[in-house]
């Protein structure tokens, strides 16, 4: 019988060590492949827009948390995402001086790209889910709607709330309390 190679998958360890590239900030380990994201223009307009409202938002008040850029988040053995925007309750920011990977987001948005979509849909929600995110945004530039997915209790088990949002409708967000961004904002190219 002939000798076949299993191809391994790698962990998050030895993806978090691994050298310095020109695509190192657009990787991520999904089930233990390195998948290299290639956003467009629309996608960076997409980011910006969400980032500027959510920062927008966090700073007109105290005690509302903090959004930032992409970053390295562990979120088991065999999966590092780096989520578009990332917002964290009051508190719950980790240390920006310490090295990656940083703690699980209570919000996390990913903006589709070509590369990625069909893992933001399938494999990552189902790992955000599964590893306590409260809660996800999906933002589909082809179709220019917002999937939500979130949990009705902080100790619900899974997302069990789950909307479609499209043009003439507010993003918002039990955990953002007076945030909303109309949904044709998301898409707007300033």
């Amino acid at each position: 019988m002939p000798q076949v190679t299993v191809a391994q998958k790698m962990t998050s360890q030895e993806f978090l060590v691994l050298p310095e590239t020109e695509y190192s900030g657009d990787m991520e380990l999904i089930d233990g492949e390195v998948v290299v994201n290639d956003p467009g223009a629309l996608h960076g307009h997409v980011v910006t827009n969400l980032l500027f409202a959510l920062v927008s938002w966090t700073r007109d008040k105290p005690a509302r948390g903090c959004a930032v850029v992409p970053r390295d988040t562990e979120v088991d053995d065999h999966n590092v995402f780096k989520p578009d925007v990332l917002w964290y309750a009051e508190g719950r920011l980790p240390d920006p001086h310490s090295p990656p990977p940083y703690a699980l987001p209570d919000l996390a948005v990913e903006v589709r790209s070509p590369s990625t979509w069909r893992y933001n849909l399938g494999v990552k929600k189902t790992r955000y889910e599964r590893h306590g995110l409260s809660e996800l945004w999906l933002v589909d530039t082809v179709a220019r709607t917002v999937l939500v997915f979130g949990r009705s209790a902080p100790g619900a088990c899974s997302f069990d709330v789950a909307l479609e949002l499209e043009a003439g409708q507010d993003l918002m967000s039990p955990q953002l309390p007076g945030f909303a961004l109309a949904v044709d904002e998301v898409f707007a190219i300033h």
